[in-house]
C-alpha cells in the first residue's frame, strides 16, 4: 500500500509530469528528434567515406598529371589507352573482358 501511495505522489507531482512531457516532446515530436539526429549521423559517415575516396582519387589524378607533364612517352601511352588514338599505319583492336 505504501508503494502505491509513493508512486501516486510522484505521478501527481507537477514538476515530474512537466519534465516527463518535456522529455517525450523532445524525443519524438520536436524538429530535431532522435530519429533525425541518427539519420544525420549516418549521412555524415557516408559523406566522410565519400570524402576519403575522393581524396584518394585526387592524389591518383595529380600523380598521373605530373607523369604526363614530365615525359612525352607517357602522353602517347595515355592517349592510346584512354582515347584509343593511333598512328597512321596502325590498326586498333579493342578487347573487352566480361
Amino acid at each position: 500500500m505504501k508503494e502505491q501511495t509513493w508512486i501516486l505522489k510522484i505521478l501527481k507531482n507537477k514538476y515530474f509530469v512537466t519534465l516527463s512531457l518535456f522529455m517525450v516532446w523532445m524525443a519524438f515530436f520536436d524538429t530535431k528528434d532522435f530519429g533525425l539526429i541518427r539519420e544525420r549521423q549516418i549521412k555524415l559517415k557516408e559523406l566522410e567515406k565519400s570524402e576519403k575516396g575522393m581524396a584518394k582519387l585526387i592524389t591518383e589524378t595529380r600523380a598521373e598529371l605530373s607523369m604526363l607533364k614530365t615525359s612525352a612517352e607517357s602522353v602517347e601511352k595515355y592517349a592510346r589507352e584512354k582515347y584509343l588514338m593511333k598512328k597512321d599505319n596502325e590498326d586498333i583492336f579493342v578487347v573487352k573482358t566480361p
